[in-house]
């Protein structure tokens, strides 16, 4: 492993680090820099959407806007590099609070595609997988 490889690793796993900190922060222009312009974003495992940054963002500032609290954590991110592409698979755990004092927790993986752009690395595609969920509400929180 070359040094440039352990320095694309790392900023690749910043990337999604910064991702996690864009919405749970409500910092959206920090998400939607971690994609690429012409990304797309499949959301549906969830009951999102799928579609461009300037689709799928608006949904995700909506759908955060209305939790009284939210946390993204991420975890094993299997990266792939080749040259100046790469995947990802990464595990992540979001604990939503959907439900006034019960927290609901998420269990999904990001399936990413990423290319590296003349503004660091970026991701092009995001997919995302179902795991499993905990404490869903039978009907949406009010």
């Amino acid at each position: 492993m070359t040094l440039q490889d352990l320095l694309d690793r790392q900023e690749i796993h910043d990337l999604l680090v910064r991702y996690c900190h864009g919405i749970d922060r409500h910092e959206w222009a920090r998400v939607e820099a971690v994609f690429t312009p012409d990304a797309t974003l499949d959301y549906t495992a969830f009951g999102g959407p799928r579609g461009s940054v300037g689709e799928v963002v608006p949904f995700l500032r909506t759908a955060v806007t209305n939790l009284s609290g939210c946390q993204h954590t991420i975890s094993t991110s299997l990266v792939d590099i080749d040259g100046n592409t790469a995947t990802a698979r990464t595990a992540a755990q979001v604990m939503m609070m959907l439900m006034k004092d019960t927290p609901t927790l998420f269990g999904l993986w990001y399936r990413d595609q990423l290319i590296k752009t003349s503004q660091g690395w970026r991701i092009r595609e995001r997919v995302q997988e179902f795991g499993w969920i905990h404490n869903a509400p039978s009907t949406p929180a009010s």
